[in-house]
């Protein structure tokens, strides 16, 4: 279990932000973010279960539920009692899962920020992730992992950045987990649905929901769809970035993001 603490440039006593990764797990995806929110948080990243090419195999019906249960141990180990919490796409179900999880704990959620997640799959990311099962079963990972980068970013920073965009394929490529653990995270994005028990152990932490509106691969309505199951919060639309905005929107979705904190605490 791999994960790393960024102290507060400015404030040894500040609060913690956790930031929680999606489909892909790592917490290197946060790399734009943990400058920009270091002058006011402690920042706590991680590596999710089965994401790497040395990992164990993950036990079979793998939910979001087990991967808010690894969270729930690094928050114990580090004796973290309350903290703010972004997560992108499956991230945000992690940190709803970890609502639950810590009603009975003497933790506090204080908020809740969602990047492109849903409330419960949409036909059309449905499809998406069909493909990308398909892809990964019949013609291997690297058809997988050359094939994403068409649902998680706009054609023309894909046209701009295509080299780099190489590059990072390559890296990830020589790591690339158990196509086991790959199915089996995809199945739980799947399978995950919010439900009225987290909007219950939602009720007093503040929400922050924000899409792009041009992601392929999760439906821009699906934000306000979530925002409407869980009742209460705020909704930011940004024009651009598509799926994976943390990467080539960055200044936009960090200004945006720091804007909810200092307007809310």
């Amino acid at each position: 279990m791999s994960y790393q603490i960024h102290p507060c440039t400015g404030n040894s006593a500040a609060g913690f932000i956790i930031l929680s990764s999606g489909l892909g797990g790592h917490a290197s995806f946060w790399k734009p973010q943990i400058e920009v929110f270091t002058p006011y948080f402690h920042v706590l990243t991680y590596d999710q279960e089965g994401c790497h090419a040395d990992s164990s195999i993950l036990p079979d019906h793998y939910t979001i539920t087990d991967m808010a249960g690894q969270l729930l141990g690094i928050l114990k180990r580090e004796k973290i009692q309350s903290f703010h919490f972004i997560g992108h796409a499956i991230g945000g179900f992690i940190g709803a899962e970890l609502a639950l999880a810590i009603n009975s704990a003497e933790l506090k959620l204080l908020s809740l920020t969602c990047i492109n997640s849903w409330d419960e799959l949409d036909p059309h990311t449905q499809k998406c992730f069909e493909a990308r099962v398909h892809l990964l079963k019949s013609a291997g990972p690297e058809a997988y992992v050359r094939a994403q980068g068409l649902f998680l970013y706009p054609p023309a920073w894909i046209s701009t950045h295509h080299q780099h965009l190489t590059t990072l394929e390559n890296i990830q490529l020589e790591d690339f987990p158990p196509s086991e653990n790959v199915l089996k995270r995809i199945q739980a994005a799947q399978q995950f649905k919010i439900n009225d028990q987290h909007r219950q152990a939602l009720r007093h932490s503040q929400l922050h929901f924000i899409a792009n509106q041009d992601d392929f691969l999760v439906p821009v309505h699906q934000s306000s769809n979530l925002k409407q199951r869980l009742g209460h919060g705020q909704l930011s639309i940004l024009a651009s970035g598509a799926h994976a905005s943390t990467v080539t929107e960055p200044e936009l979705l960090n200004k945006t993001m720091l804007r909810f904190f200092q307007n809310h605490f």
